[in-house]
């Protein structure tokens, strides 16, 4: 893992217009080649934080930094340029149900592509030969002409983190993306996003709710509580008195964790 800061955020803050604040001078860095997990209740502001960092909403205090570069200060072309570099994987798959599976995953690849022709789904091979590769690396090359609301949840995840690695960004932002799976597929779904990680040498920060996964998967971990950074460390730093900060004193680790 390199010492550089792939992510970096200063003083972020988010106040949506309804006056529900969802984040308060959240400041961290994620490093190149870190796989960060990000913790925390519904509601404490973890996928903000993600919109935040890929400028999907913009947040009203502090900057973000993408390899040094401040993505909260882009406009036009330069931020189309920066989010291209980001790729998002949702809880809720975000795929074009009535598309098949390969044209979802060439989707990937609209940054890059002349605006008309991918509007008609109109890829050149060596995009399309890409593409299969991607299905290949998630094991659905066999499915690429299936609609997408053909294939079960599990399949649907894998799908989009096929869309992911197509647009070989340097980022990948993961935000709850097993959280409507069955306990039975998460492991499953999230081998592939470390594979990505691993293999591909893409950092990953990912928003998850199971503690075993994130123990299992993560090279580090950030908490948030009522928009605030409460906690970061490696997973071996995680205890019983750890998660009782973040979860409140009510609530009851999974006996599979450890502590």
């Amino acid at each position: 893992m390199s010492g550089a800061a792939a992510i970096r955020v200063e003083g972020l803050g988010m106040v949506y217009p309804n006056g529900v604040r969802a984040l308060e001078g959240v400041s961290l860095e994620v490093h190149a080649g870190e796989f960060l997990a990000v913790l925390g209740l519904s509601g404490s502001g973890k996928s903000t934080l993600l919109r935040c960092i890929n400028r999907l909403i913009d947040p009203t205090e502090g900057r973000v930094f993408i390899h040094g570069e401040e993505i909260t200060a882009a406009r036009g072309a330069r931020l189309r340029a920066m989010r291209r570099q980001v790729a998002m994987i949702f809880q809720q798959f975000n795929l074009v149900r009535r598309h098949s599976v390969l044209d979802n995953v060439l989707s990937g690849a609209l940054g890059r592509s002349p605006l008309l022709p991918s509007l008609l789904l109109s890829f050149p091979a060596a995009e399309r030969e890409r593409a299969m590769t991607c299905l290949e690396r998630v094991g659905l090359a066999d499915r690429s002409t299936s609609r997408a609301d053909a294939l079960s949840g599990g399949q649907q995840q894998r799908v989009a983190i096929a869309r992911a690695l197509m647009q070989a960004p340097r980022l990948i932002l993961a935000d709850e993306p097993v959280a409507s799976l069955d306990p039975a597929l998460r492991h499953s779904v999230m081998r592939h996003v470390e594979a990505l990680n691993r293999d591909e040498g893409m950092t990953v920060v990912c928003s998850l709710h199971d503690i075993d996964l994130v123990t299992r998967y993560a090279t580090r971990m950030v908490a948030l509580r009522d928009g605030r950074l409460v906690w970061e460390g490696p997973p071996g730093a995680f205890d019983h008195a750890t998660f009782k900060s973040i979860y409140g004193e009510e609530a009851q680790p999974a006996s599979n964790t450890g502590f």
